[in-house]
């Protein structure tokens, strides 16, 4: 039987469209749209990588400092994390089955992704501004 049709749900509940963790829907849809937005900016940075394979870092700090540059390098970061958080958080929801190591990787794997965010924007944003790690 289809939850979805289910007896034992409330019209609200059907209505809000939240399954039994109360936060699938938006879950579905944030993994969809990061992996769609990873497409053309994988393929960017893929290109800039290639083109970059070889250069020095005066070069590629120079690359970086170019506007349009840092702001795709930064949004492909994001977006790359975005979608390995959700992925994990799948995987530990999936197997973990104890509610306490499961809330501990669940909040450990935040905890990381937003870190490696932090230190990779940051990263960014002084090469760009400053042309020096």
């Amino acid at each position: 039987m289809s939850t979805s049709n289910s007896p034992f749900r409330t019209p609200l509940s059907r209505a809000r469209g939240l399954g039994a963790s109360h936060h699938g829907v938006g879950h579905f849809i944030s993994e969809r749209v990061s992996g769609l937005a990873l497409v053309p900016l994988f393929l960017w940075g893929a290109f800039a990588g290639i083109r970059l394979a070889g250069k020095d870092f005066d070069a590629v700090a120079a690359w970086v400092a170019i506007p349009i540059n840092a702001v795709l390098l930064s949004l492909l970061f994001i977006a790359l994390l975005v979608h390995l958080k959700n992925a994990i958080q799948v995987v530990i929801e999936d197997y973990v089955v104890a509610f306490a190591p499961k809330a501990a990787l669940v909040i450990g794997n935040l905890f990381l992704c937003m870190l490696a965010g932090v230190a990779g924007i940051v990263s960014i944003l002084k090469i760009a501004f400053t042309g020096a790690l």
